[in-house]
């Protein structure tokens, strides 16, 4: 099958999504991360949009990265004069194609809009610049224009020519018509840009390629504008193991990409997120887990480990006794079948209630109902937090470790952020690593009661546990302590 090219848009059009900026620093950091996973062009950013924006393209452009380094351009000579001068190897020539854009966006004509392009491309290309072609809201625009701008501008030399879902409005039908016409006739390599606000921008790209399409823009865990943009993860993996298309990439480093990105632009990945999402390889129901146990094709499209993630089994009502048993040994815990079913029992009744059961739930449940009193090796003695609007927020802790005093303080973004390195760094010689952090509110009211859980990793091992009270501080150590003591007590 053909290899299919990346343009990552992430630092662009994903950095357009509401409430998100990158800084030059984290802007660099994404850039080396996506060429190492190896991604084909990096869309670095659009040069006009301020000093502090051509700054950050320039250095990633000139970072010596293997991938292409392109720049978001309007067809206006000055956005191209800055463009420029930002050292960039190609230019994402935008031009709006769609009667909607030029009537009412331009207040122009298709035969001035076609003038105006061309100029533009060869203004690009005498200045050395690899030219994208894109036609902004392009599946809104007669084929027959879009064919014929494709046909002029080939011959102007440019080297890829991009039809845009802007809006996000095309279902594949219409993607497979635009890309049938265009592709009878292309000299040069064809992309597509799709938008996701019908959720349709993974079903569009994957049809657009299946119709000639080589090149594929996406963002990492979908982030842009509105509804965002065609996810980079899912794009990868549906062309790939659906289609058998090839990529110049690792996926084995897609959940280290998505989980670097999700921290930065501060956008929680859903759980239910195909690829990425925090329960793509986990289960719950004992029939899944039996199947999975037995073969993992069963209840998995893919293997975890393609995408550099791992399965998980997490315990409810629905959990089975095959589950159960995994779990415990996991965790070094031996039980026979009377205790296998009195420990089901109890973890099926806490799911009824509602609650999420632990690893240190499991644990607890399986140590009482076999009698066996664990000694736990690290104990809370004290904690003091302070937080004001004057100072940095301060915390520190006393702990007990194997009979050991041991005190630490910290500052933080927030008293729970300070209270939590105080105690990473009270305990830094066991090995632990503080992968997830969630909190919820259980009641209501300024006395609400919170439930914080953690998920912790060691080597091959991940363990969930928790921590509850009306204080979010407590709870939130109480929850760290709980689960360095289960991982670090194997």
């Amino acid at each position: 099958m053909r290899t299919i090219k990346i343009l990552d848009t992430t630092l662009r059009d994903g950095e357009q999504t509401p409430g998100v900026s990158f800084t030059p620093e984290e802007k660099l950091k994404i850039a080396i991360s996506l060429d190492e996973f190896g991604v084909d062009v990096i869309e670095a950013g659009s040069a006009i949009t301020s000093p502090g924006e051509q700054e950050s393209i320039r250095r990633i452009a000139n970072e010596g990265l293997r991938a292409e380094i392109s720049s978001y351009s309007r067809i206006l000579k000055s956005d191209i004069d800055v463009t420029m001068k930002c050292d960039v190897d190609s230019i994402f020539l935008v031009t709006p194609t769609s009667r909607l854009h030029i009537k009412y966006k331009l207040g122009t004509t298709q035969g001035e809009l076609l003038e105006k392009t061309l100029d533009c491309i060869d203004y690009c290309k005498d200045h050395g610049l690899i030219v994208d072609l894109c036609a902004e809201d392009g599946t809104r625009t007669e084929p027959e224009f879009l064919l014929r701008l494709m046909k002029e501008a080939t011959e102007h030399k440019i080297d890829r020519y991009t039809i845009a879902d802007t809006v996000g409005t095309a279902i594949p039908e219409r993607i497979h018509e635009i890309f049938s016409i265009l592709g009878k006739e292309a000299k040069i390599p064809l992309g597509v840009h799709c938008h996701d606000d019908l959720g349709m921008a993974t079903a569009n790209t994957v049809v657009a390629v299946n119709a000639g399409v080589s090149m594929v823009n996406v963002t990492v865990n979908g982030i842009g504008e509105r509804a965002g943009n065609a996810p980079l993860e899912e794009v990868i993996m549906a062309l790939k193991e659906g289609y058998g298309y090839n990529f110049r990439i690792k996926t084995e480093e897609i959940l280290k990409l998505s989980k670097m990105v999700e921290k930065l632009c501060r956008i929680p990945v859903a759980p239910n997120k195909a690829i990425v999402g925090g329960n793509a390889f986990t289960h719950e129901a004992g029939i899944h887990v039996d199947g999975i146990l037995k073969r993992s094709e069963t209840y998995e499209a893919i293997k975890p480990e393609s995408v550099g993630a791992r399965r998980r089994f997490v315990l409810g009502k629905h959990v089975g006794t095959k589950s159960v048993r995994k779990m415990l040994e996991d965790d070094g815990i031996k039980a026979n079948e009377q205790e296998l079913r009195e420990i089901l029992k109890h973890i099926k009744y806490m799911g009824d209630k509602g609650k999420r059961v632990t690893n240190v739930d499991l644990q607890a449940i399986a140590n009482s109902v076999r009698g066996v009193k664990i000694k736990r090796a690290i104990e809370l003695d004290e904690l003091v937090a302070v937080a004001g609007n004057k100072f940095t927020p301060i915390a520190s802790v006393k702990l007990k470790i194997k009979d050991r005093e041991v005190m630490e303080s910290s500052t933080g973004t927030g008293p729970v952020d300070a209270a939590i390195k105080a105690i990473e760094h009270a305990t830094r010689d066991l090995p632990f690593e503080l992968t997830e952090y969630h909190v919820d509110s259980i009641s209501g009211g300024t006395d609400a009661v919170v439930q914080v859980m953690v998920e912790l990793k060691s080597k091959d091992r991940v363990i969930t546990a928790q921590g509850a009270g009306t204080d979010i501080i407590l709870a939130s150590v109480n929850a760290l302590v709980n689960g360095i003591n289960l991982i670090t007590g194997k």
